[in-house]
């Protein structure tokens, strides 16, 4: 109860009315003290399912209680109700607001403790609420929405241009723009957007900014704040595919009893669904998840655990027990899971398919002599090359259904892998450097996996551990700035070019575009990003202040029927006059604008010179009267026989090869 104040002494020289009224004032202020019966009930809550411990375990599971409500403010009181010496499962929690009683109850109910406790947290004076609910039907009132804008508006775009984040000036400044042929157009741009790097979500929604105090998620078409994480000291991020969920990690929040490293969180509530211990994030992203969201995994000695969203628990509430698992991967296209296991004695190494959630095993193939194996499935899931480092070196291709087949065994060292985005070519680099090649295969399914190889540059110094192809079969390596362009469907060295000291090789999600930097996190010369198209002409060299990043938007999946894209690719020759029309339209942009400004001065200059005609004849006898009638106007008359003369001035000179038409 709170003290009611000591009301002070009145001196007896004051007069009794005048006493009286000073009394009912002081009765005032004192009676609008007093203590009311509700005073303090809005800010206490009651938690539900929590564990019931005896005398021993009790002091422990108050350090855990306290530690996690605390963070929604000052907690005054707590108190466990005891029966036959073990809590009743339940408690209440009084804090020093009713403001922060509402924030426990926003992000707490819920909260997984373990695997038998999750907390059902509510405020107190809600259980009187509940209690005296009408029987009479009552429409609720409507919330307001907030209008975060068209979330994909830029697939809207009438000239179909991608957008690309850039950072620059060391971090301090982050900027949006849409890709153009002729120079980069500004979308957004905004200082210390973000303390760190940038990460755009798998279909493009949304764009997420680094901070001390946690993740910010941006859209629209202003780019406006859609959703905050708290999670104090985060470093990496990961999506899911579906982009329902977001993964925090942070090396400054984990503690033994409440798990914070890496937390799992709700995008469109922006509720922490799960919190999870983390002994490394060397190997990020620590969860790997299934093609549509529905699951995801994770590795740890012997294990392999699967949880099921969006409850968050294992499935099937148990962990697959898988004695020395290496490595694991979903398919892109199914929910199936590829996963390796070393070899141990006299027990050969394997690579196993398995089908979620029924957990059967679909396709299991031993391995001998292995050393590591790297996984790498096709994207639309058709295939898995397993990628075997051993004596001699080589790789191995699973196809659909499940069909393992050995066909390349010649390789000593490869060095990388990478299918092609959609189709099933793909390429390999191997061989020591500087004499490293690079080989094409296309692999046919006729009931039996067939890799063919279309065709084999031998002893390039122009590749590096990275290779890219493109949607329309072509592709890019480069090593010391060097780079090639090659066109895998008739073996077509389509350029050579070069980028020094470049770092990172981006390609849009068209193909049509790559791009090459040079950035400030590795070298701290020479920062810009340079714009090619896919046949390896340069387009553009932009050159930014301590340039650090750039990163394509991705697209989300195409709305198109199988059948409309077959029409589509039927009818390509129609579509791309029209498309070549416009690039060659958008290419003499600057040349328009030109004459179009040079015809409106000329039309101006018509209208002055018909307006001072005009005011010529009107004053000739003005002038013949103050020259007494005498014309001495020599071009009188003949000014209205003035002749034009057309000029014709250079504008533009456009260079076309012949081997291009």
């Amino acid at each position: 109860l709170k003290m009611i104040k000591t009301p002070p002494q009145i001196s007896p020289s004051i007069s009794p009315s005048l006493r009286v009224i000073i009394m009912c004032k002081l009765l005032d202020d004192i009676l609008r003290e007093k203590p009311q019966e509700a005073d303090g009930i809005d800010s206490v809550v009651v938690v539900d399912n929590v564990p019931q411990v005896g005398p021993e375990r009790l002091e422990k599971l108050k350090n855990v209680i306290h530690k996690i409500f605390s963070k929604f403010g000052k907690i005054t009181t707590e108190f466990y109700p005891e029966a036959d010496g073990m809590t009743k499962g339940y408690i209440f929690l009084e804090y020093a607001s009713p403001n922060q009683a509402l924030e426990a109850v926003k992000n707490a109910d819920g909260y997984k403790l373990d695997k038998q406790h999750t907390f059902r947290v509510n405020l107190f004076t809600d259980f009187d609420k509940y209690m005296n609910i009408s029987d009479e039907w009552e429409t609720p009132e409507k919330q307001p929405f907030k209008d975060f804008g068209n979330m994909r508006h830029w697939i809207e775009d009438p000239d179909c241009r991608d957008q690309y984040s850039v950072i620059y000036e060391a971090g301090e400044r982050t900027a949006i723009f849409s890709n153009d042929a002729k120079e980069p157009i500004t979308v957004e741009e905004r200082a210390r957007w973000t303390e760190t790097y940038v990460r755009w979500s798998p279909k493009g929604t949304y764009l997420a900014t680094f901070h001390q105090r946690g993740i910010a998620l941006w859209g629209g078409e202003k780019f406006k704040q859609i959703q905050r994480f708290s999670h104090q000291g985060v470093s990496l991020i990961d999506f899911s595919p579906c982009e329902r969920y977001v993964v925090t990690f942070s090396p400054l929040m984990d503690t033994k009893e409440d798990p914070q490293a890496i937390i799992i969180w709700d995008i469109l509530t922006g509720q922490k669904k799960r919190g999870f211990h983390c002994e490394s994030s060397a190997h990020w992203p620590i969860f790997k998840w299934s093609h549509d969201g529905k699951f995801f995994a994770r590795m740890t000695p012997d294990t392999l655990s699967i949880y099921e969203t969006p409850s968050m628990g294992l499935l099937d509430k148990k962990s697959l027990k898988i004695t020395g698992i290496k490595d694991f991967s979903w398919s892109p296209g199914d929910n199936i899971i590829a996963f390796w296991v070393p070899e141990d004695k006299d027990i050969p190494a394997r690579v196993t398919l398995m089908q979620m959630p029924s957990r059967q095993e679909i396709r299991v193939r031993n391995l001998f002599n292995v050393v590591d194996c790297k996984l790498h499935w096709q994207k639309n899931g058709d295939y898995l090359c397993v990628k075997v480092d051993r004596t001699p070196k080589g790789t191995q291709v699973y196809g659909e259904g499940g069909v393992l087949n050995l066909f390349i065994s010649v390789f000593r060292v490869i060095i990388a892998f990478a299918w092609e985005p959609n189709g099933s070519k793909f390429a390999v680099l191997h061989g020591e450097s500087p004499r490293i090649n690079a080989s094409f295969y296309h692999v046919k399914n006729n009931g039996k996996i067939e890799p063919t190889l279309i065709c084999m540059y031998v002893h390039q110094h122009c590749c590096m551990s990275c290779v890219q192809c493109l949607y329309v079969f072509f592709s890019v390596c480069s090593m010391n700035g060097a780079l090639a362009f090659v066109d895998t469907s008739d073996c077509t060295m389509m350029n050579i070019a070069e980028h020094y000291m470049a770092s990172d090789v981006e390609w849009d999600p068209t193909g049509r575009y790559v791009v090459t930097s040079v950035s400030w996190w590795s070298h701290k010369v020479d920062n810009a990003y340079w714009l090619w198209t896919f046949q390896g002409r340069l387009l553009q060299k932009n050159n930014k202040d301590r340039f650090c990043q750039l990163l394509w938007r991705p697209r989300p999946p195409t709305l198109l029927s199988v059948e409309q894209i077959k029409m589509i690719k039927k009818d390509l020759k129609k579509y791309s006059k029209i498309f070549e029309q416009k690039d060659r339209l958008s290419q003499s942009k600057a040349s328009k604008e030109l004459v179009d400004k040079r015809r409106a001065m000329m039309e101006e200059y018509r209208r002055y010179r018909e307006a001072a005609l005009q005011n010529y004849h009107e004053q000739k006898s003005i002038r013949l009267e103050l020259r007494g009638g005498v014309d001495t106007d020599e071009l009188d008359s003949n000014v209205d026989d003035w002749e034009e003369e057309t000029i014709e001035f250079f504008i533009n000179e456009e260079i076309i090869p012949l081997g291009d038409l």
